[in-house]
């Protein structure tokens, strides 16, 4: 991992939007079914805003921007799962406005990575 990666991952870690702080309170500290996560990982070139390393799954917050990138969001998922994760995708007004819908999403996308084929932990990747 580069230098420049690690400086934008403090960078959005200390500037959160609103629905990170509001998902990162329900999962930080092994909260959420006691899930560990990580904030704003670097993971194979892109930086994705949660990380369960021991499942291989991400969750990406998106806000009204990402509507206008249907393609670069597809190429950064492929990016992304094609070094095994599973990733998630909410909406920031999906956070905010059906938290307890998300949280029971995240759970269920849990169990499907559980039921995975056992596998070593990954790495984090550039």
């Amino acid at each position: 991992m580069d230098g420049k990666h690690i400086d934008i991952a403090r960078r959005l870690r200390r500037d959160r939007t609103p629905a990170e702080q509001a998902l990162w309170r329900e999962l930080r500290g092994g909260r959420l079914g006691g899930l560990k996560f990580r904030r704003q990982v670097p993971i194979n070139g892109y930086i994705v805003d949660f990380c369960c390393f021991s499942l291989a799954l991400t969750i990406e917050l998106d806000g009204r921007h990402h509507t206008d990138q249907p393609l670069a969001d597809a190429a950064r998922r492929a990016a992304i799962e094609s070094h095994g994760y599973l990733e998630l995708r909410f909406t920031n007004d999906e956070v905010k406005e059906r938290l307890d819908w998300v949280l029971q999403e995240i759970l269920r996308a849990a169990d499907i990575a559980r039921a995975r084929a056992p596998r070593p932990s990954l790495p984090r990747l550039e």
